[in-house]
């Protein structure tokens, strides 16, 4: 692992999370929101190491902009960003509530308490069944549920989820925890606790470099190959660089296997979600919350 870039990219989190609670108000464009996000990422010396998630209410995560979107901040909004430097990841969500809502800050604060307790538990050794137990107690003490299929995860270079799941409830996991780079990320609902498949997201990651024989289908993918690697894309980044043409590549692609997109995932019960997250460096003798604001 690389120490350096790892705090680099924790350290353009942390400025870009503040920047964007002073920027999102209701009713500001989505679109906006997520390119002035990147823009910032970027300006910062960092790159979007995932587009920006800007899910509302019931839609847990996966929802980003698309090129052409019109939809409104409003409600209880996750915001959810990424930075690379040189593939070593920072992953980091926050929720607003912009509708001044007792709902929405109660569960926005019992995400918040159950983020702090699984960093404080994180340690070399413990199973992670242990710390989505702790996590789960936490949130249910508040009379709230956690999503339970959505989970943290580890992370390692190019690779935003790498191996190890980080549950929210105690599932009983005896996978112990070894140094390395972590993601601990509760979602709280005050609904049934679990989210499903439902719209396409306009966010995609690459799963095979075999030929496409579509010319603009293969320039696409050529670029998808080079710049993004193995980390997510989305849909608005391509038009903005090729123009229309890559709604037709980015069909062409998914059809022939080249990428994979993934679904918007919604609480089944479309009651509302809260997101905390940070990313955490885990060493022989340290924990740095590489993504800490507060």
């Amino acid at each position: 692992m690389k120490t350096k870039e790892i705090l680099k990219a924790g350290e353009i989190a942390k400025k870009v999370k503040i920047y964007a609670k002073e920027l999102i108000k209701k009713d500001m464009p989505l679109l906006e929101i997520a390119e002035k996000i990147e823009n910032k990422i970027i300006e910062l010396g960092g790159k979007p190491a995932f587009p920006t998630n800007l899910s509302i209410d019931e839609i847990a995560a996966h929802y980003t902009p698309f090129h052409d979107d019109k939809t409104l901040a409003k409600g209880l909004l996750k915001i959810d960003l990424g930075v690379q430097i040189d593939g070593w990841l920072s992953d980091t969500a926050f929720s607003m509530d912009l509708d001044n809502s007792n709902e929405n800050k109660k569960l926005i604060e019992a995400s918040k308490q159950a983020l702090k307790k699984g960093i404080d538990t994180l340690k070399i050794g413990i199973t992670t069944g242990e710390i989505g137990k702790i996590i789960e107690n936490s949130i249910e003490s508040n009379n709230l549920s956690p999503i339970r299929n959505l989970s943290g995860h580890s992370i390692s270079n190019y690779e935003l989820h790498s191996g190890i799941t980080i549950p929210n409830i105690n599932d009983d996991s005896k996978t112990k925890i070894k140094k390395g780079l972590y993601a601990i990320e509760p979602f709280v609902t005050n609904g049934s606790g679990k989210v499903r498949e439902k719209n396409p997201s306009g966010i995609y990651i690459l799963m095979e470099t075999k030929n496409i024989r579509n010319p603009i289908a293969r320039e696409i993918l050529k670029y998808i190959i080079q710049k993004y690697k193995t980390l997510p894309f989305c849909e608005r980044w391509l038009v903005k660089k090729f123009g229309t043409k890559a709604l037709f590549a980015l069909r062409q692609l998914e059809k022939n296997g080249n990428i994979y997109q993934f679904s918007q995932l919604v609480e089944i019960s479309n009651s509302k979600v809260a997101q905390t997250e940070d990313t955490i460096l885990l060493t022989e003798d340290k924990k740095i919350v590489t993504t800490n604001d507060y």
